[in-house]
């Protein structure tokens, strides 16, 4: 059954005025493929556009958006994250890979925050290197962990 979605199949937010109050963390990550010319620039040093610093823009809309995901998601509870960090960094492949985790100590978990973060994050890069080169694509977008609450996940990678 979905939990959005009351006995008549009317949305509805979840209510966990009876779940008890447990430490939250998720941990999402996206991953952008920038393409040649955006990867030759990073290979030179940090990128600058006319917009800023690259990375450390990505990293503040990622906060910005993880700290607002309940005005953006319609059915999500609006919550006080404790934490919300963003690592940037380049893979083996030549890829972009943004992590963002949240925490809050609260009745419901943080796993659409910490999506939220990771895909604005990854929009704020394809924002900023377009004007190189359009080669850009958002390849993936994924919780890779959640801990507490009923059930902990982790991502076998």
């Amino acid at each position: 059954m979905l939990t959005h979605l009351d006995s008549n199949n009317a949305p509805t937010m979840v209510n966990v005025a009876e779940k008890a109050v447990t430490k939250r963390l998720a941990r999402a990550r996206a991953i952008v493929a920038v393409g040649q010319d955006v990867m030759r620039l990073l290979e030179q040093g940090e990128i600058r556009t006319a917009k800023g610093a690259v990375f450390q823009t990505a990293i503040i809309a990622g906060v910005m958006a993880a700290k607002r995901t309940g005005e953006l998601i319609p059915l999500c509870h609006p919550l006080g994250l404790e934490h919300c960090g963003i690592d940037v960094s380049v893979n083996d492949d030549g890829e972009i890979v943004i992590d963002c985790t949240t925490t809050i100590t609260a009745k419901t978990g943080v796993e659409m925050e910490a999506l939220t973060g990771a895909s604005i994050a990854a929009l704020t890069v394809y924002d900023m290197c377009k004007a190189v080169s359009h080669d850009i694509v958002i390849k993936e977008v994924q919780l890779m962990e959640k801990r507490g609450g009923k059930r902990d996940f982790v991502r076998d990678l």
